[in-house]
């Protein structure tokens, strides 16, 4: 059998009349869709960035990677679609960051203008990920890397356990939701102008303050994620952290 490209399963919530960027403005005046400050941590801690260059986060929703970025030292900048989310992701920003508006299939950089681009949980809810992903790359400096955090169609203790309990898929409140397998979105990627260098499993993080301790204590199932996570095969993982150079 050829190659057949990658294969995503996608839902769609909301009427077609209705821009990604309205819906965006209401999640985020209403509550937002930020995760637990460990998450953040984590992440950080996996990216292993240097303290010199300059970082674009794209969809940086409250701009909690722009934030913890500059702390290192970065020149970061945030961009998002929803007006309500840069503003917010303002608010969080240090002196030096910058926040846009702007979709990410249409970044509005020149080309090559930054050394590193993140993607946090975000690339699988675009009207169009393919441009989503030509973009990153386009922007992106020769040598520099790009992170791309999406999630996973067989997640064992998210899709794989809801389908067993209740015969349905996990779906959230954002317009668009995608899920791939781990070999379709590294297709995708690579077809698009990022190569996955390596992937990395994320399941959920591991609580570093006292409001994180306080998050799981009143969600004991999210705590045995926690506890099961080192077990959780790479292929059965509820997210894939890509770690991505240019193809092009």
């Amino acid at each position: 059998m050829g190659d057949q490209g990658p294969f995503l399963l996608e839902i769609r919530r909301v009427a077609p009349e209705k821009s990604s960027a309205q819906a965006y403005d209401a999640l985020y005046s209403e509550h937002g869709l930020s995760q637990i400050e460990s998450f953040y941590l984590w992440l950080m801690d996996r990216l292993a960035l240097p303290s010199a260059g300059a970082l674009l986060d794209v969809s940086c929703g409250a701009g909690e990677v722009v934030r913890l970025a500059g702390q290192r030292g970065l020149r970061a900048t945030g961009v998002d679609i929803s007006l309500a989310a840069a503003r917010a992701a303002q608010r969080n920003a240090g002196p030096g960051d910058r926040v846009a508006v702007g979709a990410g299939e249409h970044l509005p950089f020149p080309d090559a203008s930054f050394d590193f681009v993140t993607s946090i949980g975000s690339l699988e809810h675009y009207v169009d990920p393919v441009q989503g992903v030509r973009e990153m790359a386009r922007v992106l400096r020769p040598g520099g890397r790009a992170y791309v955090l999406v999630p996973n169609t067989f997640s064992l203790l998210t899709n794989v356990w809801i389908a067993f309990r209740t015969g349905r898929i996990s779906v959230d409140d954002q317009p668009i939701q995608r899920y791939g397998a781990r070999a379709d979105w590294e297709h995708l990627l690579r077809e698009n102008g990022l190569g996955a260098q390596r992937v990395a499993k994320y399941e959920r993080a591991w609580p570093r303050n006292a409001a994180d301790r306080r998050y799981y204590l009143k969600r004991p199932k999210e705590m045995v994620r926690v506890l099961a996570a080192p077990f959780i095969p790479l292929n059965l993982a509820f997210c894939f952290l890509f770690t991505c150079e240019r193809t092009g």
